[in-house]
């Protein structure tokens, strides 16, 4: 007798009144997968330990809130931390728990999807699972609140169920209700666009302090909207929770109301055309102002669970810590002068603290489990001070506790050489031991050590969607796991299934959520037959091998283009020509007004550079192209052909053909955009190369390298047009109109103008203006 059969034997499933939403939901969903025949009712919690056949009962809390049987926990005595558990007997009795309502919604889903082919005694007698990881939260999440909350097709309450099936725990719901921010600034200014993202607090509520500093209406359709998501959030199981920038910089009005409280100033001069300061939170006034805000939204929205601060960029930071862009400033209350860097980082670092702490206490005035996060990167100058207090609910978001600052202390797991890969990706292939003695120092303190993990967009080949990697996907999480990791930060979420409808690395992590022992080559076919069928499941298989070798094989050519710097400088509709700036002005305006650049950026005219700083070298970047040419587009080519020559065995079969198109139509993005950077890596080579010789043989064959690179990528441009015209939704696209975080519908038109440009330009000598920056700053903005 299978599991399946017993639930068929259900009749009522029934949850104690007063029950969580979650409880409620999850009941519901049980019936829904599993037991259609089954009533759901709500009963006084009476007899829940009771084996009545045809009833089963769905629960939340410890194991004895829960109305778990002692002999029921698989020989444990007590039950520490997270756990969900089943009994289900052949009479179609039994308890569905778990010790969180944010562990059942996904558990039912595992049991429906993984566990209902097995016999039946195995679940008889009752099975405990403890969760691999306590916590499975979103950090940024993309879609729901960031840049691509504005694609095409994306519905808010689908995507957040399905974070719930998926078995995430916790999600973050502050997301603006417009396109863009009320920010505004001068002419060919790009700074408005950084407070599109990971929202202040006040753009949701007002105090008694900043009252009418920003339009009521505008403050009401961003709190419904967050108080939606968070309602659908909470109906699930999810834990609700904020993530913003603070303390971010206040319109000048407020200074003129308030002229001593001005704090520091914050904005990124290269950036910004005007200066941009926020509140002195060393004066009391300003913390009671911070305090109240959080009061209000916990009022608002009393299921709220974390608020995760991050600083020092985007129109936000702290004061005086030494990572402001224009050095350490800020008000005149924490720091006299003469002071020396040490006693300066001490002030600032404690300064900081103190309002992690006032924003933690205002939230546990609502809910006592309420936890405020931190990023420590910004606090390179301030670490030690900062790292000191952390604890009592005061937590570290990070992607290495052993770093100081911006350092990556993993090399890439191919090439040893290179250590300025993406953090938290399956491009960091180690995990030190020092890690775990970290997290256990501030886990004693109260503080919990949250992991980035990235599985989806965002963080990874932006801005694609579905990219496969199932395997390297468990592979990381098995490597954080064993090193002591249990809180996660899914960085930018995961994809709606009306985008991504085979999203294979979520279905992953929900897998070892539940089974942390599970065979992943077992697992990865288990769902290439559910969705390919027995005839084609080998051949998809290996085809996400083969496109997971392929990553591997990738070397990173800059960090910034292999995430949101991919459409940030437009890298797919800019034209790769060796002399940008002989295309005339009015000719690149087309992705130019959409750059997060401003004028006088030397990425306008240089690819290996943003504002003052380098991306790539130009000697990394030669190295860079021969790897890829090398060991990259042998296996990739090998999943693409593989998946071309199934194609027709699917289309013969309806139930199972749409997964080889999908997979196939991403496996080419996917080479598009490898593509796309390994010819970046070439001009960059080429152009610098170029430059810097003076030998004509030499910058004769830089010219021509440059030319078949170019050549290279108009075919590639082809490529992409083509696959704009499949149903697949293979990359994040806005019908709203495009912005600097995402390419709008036009994108076709502009891959057309794209290839023009360069075919016109190809043979232009290479050429970069050292003198760029000087000569574009040098008068107005809307100057030849």
């Amino acid at each position: 007798m299978k599991h399946s059969e017993s639930f068929g034997r259900i009749e009522r499933i029934v949850y104690s009144s007063g029950s969580p939403p979650g409880v409620k939901t999850a009941a519901r969903e049980i019936k829904k997968v599993l037991a259609p025949g089954a009533e759901v009712e709500e009963s006084d919690g009476d007899g829940i330990n009771a084996r009545v056949a045809g009833t089963v009962h769905v629960s939340a809390g410890s194991v004895r809130d829960a109305g778990v049987p002692a002999a029921e926990v698989s020989g444990l005595e007590q039950v520490k931390g997270p756990f969900v558990h089943a009994r289900i007997g052949r009479d179609g009795s039994g308890i569905v728990a778990a010790s969180d309502p944010c562990h059942l919604f996904g558990f039912v889903h595992n049991m429906a999807d993984r566990l209902c082919t097995e016999d039946a005694e195995a679940f008889e007698i009752g099975r405990t699972i403890t969760p691999a990881f306590a916590w499975q939260r979103i950090s940024y999440d993309y879609f729901l609140n960031q840049g691509g909350r504005i694609q095409k097709g994306f519905d808010a309450a689908v995507y957040i169920r399905e974070l719930a099936r998926l078995g995430f725990t916790h999600v973050e719901v502050n997301g603006l209700a417009f396109p863009a921010p009320l920010e505004t600034g001068p002419a060919g200014e790009t700074y408005p666009m950084f407070y599109t993202y990971c929202p202040a607090l006040d753009q949701f509520v007002s105090s008694s302090l900043n009252q009418g500093l920003y339009p009521e209406k505008y403050l009401a359709a961003n709190l419904n909207r967050l108080k939606l998501n968070a309602a659908v959030a909470v109906e699930h199981g999810l834990v609700p929770g904020l993530l913003c920038f603070e303390p971010r910089s206040v319109p000048e009005e407020f200074f003129e109301r308030y002229p001593m409280l001005r704090g520091a100033r914050v904005d990124h001069p290269f950036r910004s055309f005007k200066p941009r300061y926020n509140m002195t939170i060393t004066h009391p006034r300003v913390r009671e102002h911070y305090a109240e805000m959080v009061d209000k939204l916990m009022r608002e929205v009393p299921g709220l669970g974390f608020l995760c601060i991050w600083t020092n960029d985007s129109g936000a930071g702290f004061e005086h810590t030494k990572s402001l862009y224009v050095g350490r400033n800020g008000g005149a209350y924490l720091i006299r002068e003469w002071k020396d860097d040490n006693e300066i980082a001490r002030c600032a670092g404690e300064n900081a603290l103190r309002l992690l702490r006032v924003l933690r206490d205002a939230g546990r005035g609502s809910n006592p489990e309420f936890r405020v996060l931190t990023r420590l990167e910004s606090f390179y100058g301030e670490h030690d001070t900062v790292w000191a207090g952390l604890g009592d609910a005061v937590d570290v978001e990070t992607a290495s506790l052993i770093a100081r600052g911006w350092d990556a202390p993993y090399p890439h797991p191919r090439y040893s050489d290179r250590s300025d890969v993406n953090a938290g990706t399956v491009y960091q292939g180690r995990f030190s031991r020092e890690e775990k003695q970290r997290i256990e120092e501030i886990g004693a303190r109260g503080a919990l050590s949250h992991y980035y993990f990235t599985a989806g967009p965002h963080n990874l080949f932006d801005p694609l969607l579905g990219v496969p990697y199932p395997a390297l996907a468990v592979e990381k999480l098995k490597m954080l796991r064993a090193g002591g990791v249990q809180h996660l930060a899914h960085a930018g979420g995961s994809f709606s299934p009306e985008l991504v409808p085979y999203n294979v690395n979520h279905e992953m992590v929900r897998a070892y959520q539940f089974d942390a022992d599970l065979d992943i080559g077992q697992e990865i076919e288990r769902l290439a037959r559910k969705w390919a069928g027995d005839a084609l499941c080998g051949t998809l298989c290996r085809a996400w091998a083969k496109i997971e070798d392929a990553i591997l094989a990738f070397p990173v050519i800059a960090p910034l283009y292999s995430t949101f710097g991919f459409t940030w400088y437009r890298l797919w509709v800019r034209p790769l020509v060796p002399d940008i700036e002989a295309i005339p002005q009015e000719e690149r305006a087309y992705y130019e007004e959409f750059m997060c650049t401003t004028p006088h950026n030397t990425n306008n005219v240089d690819l290996s550079r943003d504002v003052l700083f380098r991306l790539a070298e130009p000697a990394k970047c030669r190295i860079d192209v021969e790897r890829i040419d090398e060991n990259l587009w042998g296996p990739l080519d090998e999943a693409v052909e593989l998946l071309k020559n199934a194609e027709p065995e699917a289309a013969d079969n309806l139930a199972t053909g749409n997964v080889i198109e999908d997979q196939l139509v991403r496996a080419r993005a996917l080479r598009c955009w490898f593509m796309t950077q390994r010819n970046v890596a070439a001009w960059i080579a080429c152009v610098h190369g170029y430059i810097d010789v003076e030998s004509g043989p030499e910058r004769k064959k830089l010219s021509s390298e440059l030319a078949t690179m170019i050549e290279k990528e108009i075919d590639n441009t082809h490529e992409l047009i083509e696959l704009t015209k499949s149903p697949v939704e293979f990359m994040a696209l806005t019908d709203q109109g495009e912005t600097p975080l995402i390419h709008g519908t036009n994108l076709c038109e502009l891959l057309e103008k794209r290839i023009k440009l360069m075919k016109r330009h190809m043979h232009d000598e290479p050429r970069i203006d050292p003198d760029y920056v000087e000569r574009r700053s040098g008068g107005g903005v809307n100057f030849d």
